[in-house]
């Protein structure tokens, strides 16, 4: 059985408050899953499915049905986990569009993908690492982190927040803020 590169769409939580404010979750970048080793394309990218099409693996269970598509990519949908699969990696069989992974196995691979993405980005989060707001601007720096909270300094003091609410950013660690939102909950310091 062939196995082939997928990008897991994982939400992370990137809202933030200082104490008492709500969070508000927005989407976090892509983890990506390299191929196996001496992996082949299904089929050429003509054989790519179409929005709404349920994808079947090659004994012809049904794996999921495809969410959406960039081109080069189809988001499948299992219902458990949505997960990016090169065009590339899709077949064709009398049922419809194929993949050489069960729903079980893309579900499996798309946990260890999360649960790797997740170990990547919390090693992130350490004491010095500047912290950015919605709209890219620094909020202050990492004070200290423990299970639960995140220390962070700013020029209107610390904020101890939930280590829930950060998330990637383009620019690196992320919360769901502005400066005068952090500020406000912060309880106007």
């Amino acid at each position: 059985m062939h196995r082939y590169a997928f990008v897991l769409l994982a939400a992370t939580p990137l809202a933030a408050h200082a104490q008492t404010a709500a969070p508000a979750p927005t989407t976090a970048p892509a983890a990506q899953t390299a191929p196996a080793a001496g992996t082949a394309p299904a089929a050429t990218a003509s054989a790519a499915p179409t929005v709404g099409a349920t994808i079947y693996d090659a004994q012809g269970g049904v794996v999921g049905t495809i969410a959406s598509t960039d081109g080069t990519s189809a988001v499948v949908d299992t219902g458990a986990n949505k997960a990016a699969v090169p065009l590339t990696s899709f077949g064709t069989s009398p049922k419809g569009p194929t993949l050489g992974m069960t729903k079980a196995e893309l579900d499996a691979a798309a946990g260890q993908a999360t649960a790797q993405a997740t170990a990547d980005f919390k090693s992130k989060l350490v004491a010095g690492t500047t912290v950015y707001g919605t709209g890219g601007a620094s909020l202050g720096t990492i004070k200290t982190v423990d299970a639960q909270f995140v220390t962070l300094t700013t020029p209107k003091g610390d904020a101890k927040i939930p280590v829930g609410s950060f998330g990637p950013g383009a620019q690196g660690v992320t919360i769901g803020m502005t400066a005068a939102q952090l500020q406000a909950a912060m309880g106007g310091k």
